[in-house]
């Protein structure tokens, strides 16, 4: 075969292998609001597992990730019986994968680098429609799943008293994608005498916990944060719960879930799925979810719900511009804190 005629045919498979994916793309039934990677013919709003036996993955090691926190060491700690739990149950090796912004989660859902993760409640719609991410289970009790709420943080020798008392003064948002520390805000706050971007202009901290020891030091007159990490944080003795004043609280939100990639094989995911069921919780991991002591069952269609809800009205949908849009402000924001940090550094100390 000459040169020419070896271009050719390879032109022509190439072609053929585009012709194919193409096709196979246009083959999904329905893709509702998923990426064009992900196919939804059942219709339950996450993506299917890929119909080709060879795109599905049964990993040697399966990589394992917390949400984003302040202090990733402390949760690998506290989550350690339940990685070994399921290294035995799966019969995998487990790899602890620290992150540390929910976008670096989600495109690392979407490479295929994380097969098990938990996300953040304002995360976990992008996980879902941009990077296949299958929520499963969330944590709860006998009474059902566990809930939280948005509070409202001042410091409590503050003469703030009411949301519509912060109107130019220094607020602190979490992060773009953040449900209680962003977006409910976005949509409950001006019904309450405060509109962001208007009254204030959000501060990005970088994290719930962030903004709650911003609040002790006076960094900024008031924060939204999750009522779950404040009390944990409180319990653990990282802020002193008297510090602080709850100046307004929102209806109960469903907290952050676990999710696994969509393209594990079907029985794989059954096992982690059993796993995740049949764990006991430790004292510590208890302590750690305020009481609640088991993983228990969800459905992204409807567990859901609220908090899509909230991320339409907040003008926010989990389409890829706002995923876009939020991982540029994410970027900005912690750009802009490296930058203060660095400029706090090099400031000589007052004699």
């Amino acid at each position: 075969m000459t040169r020419l005629a070896r271009r050719v045919a390879l032109a022509a498979l190439a072609l053929l292998g585009a012709a194919s994916a193409a096709s196979a793309q246009d083959a999904c039934p329905n893709r509702g609001q998923l990426d064009t990677l992900y196919c939804d013919a059942d219709g339950d709003l996450v993506a299917d597992v890929p119909r080709d036996p060879a795109r599905q993955k049964d990993p040697s090691t399966l990589i394992f990730a917390y949400s984003p926190t302040e202090n990733p060491a402390v949760y690998q700690h506290v989550y350690g019986p339940l990685m070994e739990h399921l290294g035995r149950c799966t019969g995998k090796r487990m790899a602890y994968f620290p992150v540390q912004s929910n976008t670096a989660q989600i495109e690392a859902f979407r490479a295929g680098r994380l097969h098990i993760a938990l996300l953040a409640t304002g995360a976990v719609g992008f996980a879902v429609n941009l990077a296949g991410a299958v929520p499963f289970v969330v944590v709860g009790s006998e009474r059902g799943p566990a809930g939280y709420r948005l509070y409202a943080i001042v410091k409590s020798d503050s003469a703030f008293n009411s949301l519509a008392d912060l109107k130019g003064r220094k607020v602190a948002h979490v992060s773009p994608s953040s449900n209680s520390g962003n977006l409910a805000p976005r949509v409950m706050f001006p019904e309450n005498g405060l509109r962001p971007d208007e009254d204030y202009r959000p501060l990005m901290s970088g994290g719930h916990d962030k903004s709650i020891i911003g609040v002790s030091l006076g960094d900024y007159d008031m924060a939204p944060v999750a009522s779950d990490i404040f009390d944990r944080m409180t319990a653990r003795g990282q802020a002193k719960a008297e510090q602080f004043r709850i100046i307004w609280r929102s209806d109960v939100f469903p907290t952050s879930s676990y999710s696994m990639a969509h393209d594990l094989r079907p029985d794989l995911q059954a096992r982690i799925r059993d796993c995740f069921l049949n764990f006991a919780f430790t004292d510590e991991i208890k302590k750690e979810y305020q009481g609640e002591d088991r993983f228990l069952p969800m459905t992204y269609r409807e567990t859901w719900k609220p908090i899509r809800d909230v991320a339409e009205r907040s003008g926010t949908p989990y389409n890829r511009a706002a995923y876009d849009a939020v991982a540029k402000r994410e970027a900005d924001e912690a750009a802009r804190r490296a930058q203060q940090q660095q400029q706090q550094q090099q400031t000589p100390p007052k004699q």
